[in-house]
């Protein structure tokens, strides 16, 4: 199946029934009088959210919605039928913007979130409502208004408590696979992660968060080395980011290093993403000596200058995991519960999130447009890209764990 995180798709409500003009006709009746009725409401255009659903494919190729038009009134006041409203599914998550005004028109992130996108067109009216006493065999009716009708954007971004950032084989995949029921995939080559995946963290019967692993990053993804940061736009709902180290990398490259070269490219990705909170967790201690593994820990957080929290796993073997989730669990629930009682951290955090998701749109965009740049130089072949979809889907099996 295709992970699809974003889509271009019109929208085209219908429009509304003209109204009739007619008089009323019947044996021994000389003057009936008007009995034009009114024409029909055009079919309205809604959007709504589906648990159901992980991925926008279905507006990969079918880009072109349209409502249909009301009838138009008949004689012996008879009304035209209504067009039927047509519903567009979309999973939990997605952002609808308009594309020629660049304008956020709903962010749905609750099941069964419904929103009107396009207003069908009202139905005009009949003669029969501009008889008076001075005009008794009125001929004027009106036309029914045309629909909405809308360029947008959809763009989907995961629903998700906690992230995990790293270099690609750090063992973001490992460790989603130790704490919930997620099965992506896990190989010993980089790039085994192509799209995010989603599991849910029981700490507790009744205690659970979300995680989300997303492709790994490389130096210069910013620029779109390796593939590229358009999917750290997945971590712009995160309460906490969890910065995966490897700390016995297979080609003995420095642990530090990779910290500080993904913190460069989220401070070039988004500002806003790069204040949100980090902890390290400093994987694969199973391959370090148990004599050393304090050694390295210390030596590295030394180095970075880290402040925060900081953990000790084996996503392999399962060492440290469940401390991590308890930690996380309860940090996670400290914050829910300082947003319902704190009104400015509330405001505060509603702030950032709204910054965040600004800056990776913007980003993301300002990808694109380079990209097509290049395109039109003749940096790309014709069909290496698609204008509106650049990486945007690959031939892989989507994992959506909930």
């Amino acid at each position: 199946m295709k992970f699809v995180d974003e889509a271009v798709i019109e929208v085209h409500a219908g429009k509304g029934g003209d109204g009739c003009v007619s008089f009323r006709r019947e044996k021994y009746i000389e003057y009936g009088g008007p009995d034009g009725g009114d024409g029909g409401s055009g079919g309205s255009v809604f959007i709504e959210t589906d648990n159901n659903l992980n991925t926008l494919i279905d507006y990969r190729y079918d880009r072109i919605f349209r409502a249909e038009a009301g009838q138009s009134g008949r004689g012996r006041q008879c009304a035209g039928k209504s067009s039927d409203d047509i519903v567009l599914y979309v999973p939990v998550g997605t952002t609808i913007i308009e594309v020629d005004t660049d304008e956020v028109l709903a962010d749905l992130t609750k099941h069964g979130e419904r929103v009107m996108i396009a207003k069908g067109g009202k139905g005009g009216l009949g003669n029969i409502h501009f008889k008076s006493s001075t005009n008794r065999s009125p001929r004027k009716f009106t036309k029914g208004t045309p629909g909405e009708s809308r360029n947008l954007r959809l763009e989907l971004k995961v629903l998700a408590d906690v992230g995990l950032l790293g270099m690609p084989n750090a063992g973001k995949s490992t460790l989603i696979r130790a704490v919930s029921a997620a099965k992506p995939k896990v190989a010993d080559y980089p790039f085994t992660t192509l799209v995010p995946n989603l599991g849910v963290v029981k700490a507790d019967r009744y205690r659970s968060f979300v995680m989300a692993d997303i492709p790994g990053l490389i130096e210069g993804a910013a620029e779109g080395a390796g593939l590229g940061i358009r999917f750290l736009k997945h971590l712009a709902r995160t309460r906490l980011l969890l910065h995966v180290v490897d700390v016995a990398p297979p080609d003995e490259s420095d642990p530090v290093a990779a910290v500080v070269s993904i913190a460069h490219e989220l401070e070039k990705f988004s500002p806003a993403l790069s204040q949100q909170e980090r902890w390290l967790v400093l994987n694969k201690s199973d391959l370090v000596l148990e004599e050393e593994i304090e050694q390295v820990a210390t030596d590295i957080t030394e180095r970075l200058g880290w402040s925060g929290p900081v953990f000790r796993i084996s996503a392999a073997t399962g060492e440290g995991c469940q401390d991590l989730v308890y930690a996380l669990m309860n940090a996670i629930e400290e914050r829910r519960l300082l947003e319902l009682e704190d009104g400015d951290y509330a405001a505060q955090q509603r702030s950032l999130r709204e910054r965040l998701e600004t800056e990776a749109r913007e980003k993301v965009q300002e990808l694109k447009n380079q990209r097509r740049a290049a395109r039109e130089q003749g940096q790309f072949e014709d069909d290496d890209e698609d204008d509106d979809f650049d990486d945007d889907d690959y031939d892989v099996e989507v994992i959506y764990e909930r």
